[in-house]
């Protein structure tokens, strides 16, 4: 699969930084649609919501990528890693970064470090289990 191996929560990063530094006037809490609710209550849905959104659905396809066991798999951890710790600086460094929106956005990259490395871990004392067992 040719998704192994790059770290898809780069898109929604690469979305960010595109509209945080080409269109500097554009804000995250700006109202894309208003949705009237059974409820009565209207949900008003921003682009803050819109982009948390596609980077959850984006941290799931990652989980289920971790799954996978290999040498594209460590390739792939590595460059989460280094994708978290780049996010990371630039919401520590970078003035355009610093938003509830890119914070957001920089937990998500740790789930996605945290929860590969804990798989990972999982499933490879699973086999060694099943290894010593069966012999």
């Amino acid at each position: 699969m040719f998704v192994l191996g790059f770290p898809l929560l780069l898109i929604p990063f690469a979305i960010y930084n595109m509209i945080a530094f080409l269109t500097p006037g554009v804000s995250w809490t700006t109202p894309v649609a208003t949705i009237h609710m059974v409820s009565g209550q209207d949900w008003v849905l921003t682009w803050e919501d819109l982009l948390l959104a596609f980077t959850i659905l984006v941290l799931a396809v990652e989980i289920l990528k971790s799954t996978r066991m290999g040498m594209r798999s460590i390739v792939d951890h590595v460059l989460a890693m280094a994708l978290f710790i780049g996010m990371l600086v630039e919401f520590l460094l970078v003035r355009q970064a610093g938003t509830s929106t890119f914070f957001l956005l920089t937990m998500i990259g740790l789930v996605d470090v945290l929860v590969g490395f804990i798989v990972s871990i999982r499933s490879s004392q699973r086999q060694v289990e099943l290894q010593t067992g069966s012999a």
